[in-house]
């Protein structure tokens, strides 16, 4: 399963609903962009030495997925369906549904936008 950067917020932050839901998970995959995105929020957190902390160690047990020259052609449809459809989403969004649809793997998330994407699954908690 893929997370975006809110579950994975949620998991550091301890949420119940998604321990609950990550604790039946073969395989967390973070994507490079949410590593990143995370990353610039734990650089702005007064937490900060916890957080890296904890991520250090989440990612012992996590796959990261990077942008590779395939994920370009999915980014491309998705992006191009999304504009007939009148409904873009953020770019960052376009590349980890890229990611999902590339790879078949679901997308733990709470951003409805990813509903519009054919083919990507969103599991919301």
């Amino acid at each position: 399963m893929i997370l975006d950067t809110n579950a994975l917020s949620a998991a550091a932050d301890d949420d119940p609903g998604i321990a609950a839901l990550l604790a039946h998970v073969e395989q967390m995959v973070l994507p490079v962009i949410v590593l990143g995105e995370y990353r610039h929020g734990i650089a702005l957190s007064r937490h900060r030495a916890s957080y890296e902390n904890w991520l250090a160690g989440l990612l012992n047990d996590c796959l990261v997925l990077d942008i590779q020259e395939p994920t370009t052609q999915y980014y491309a449809d998705i992006s191009l369906e999304l504009k007939r459809q009148g409904k873009p989403i953020p770019t960052n969004d376009l590349w980890i549904a890229a990611l999902c649809r590339q790879h078949s793997l679901p997308l733990l998330s709470r951003d409805r936008h990813f509903d519009l994407v054919a083919g990507t699954k969103r599991i919301d908690w």
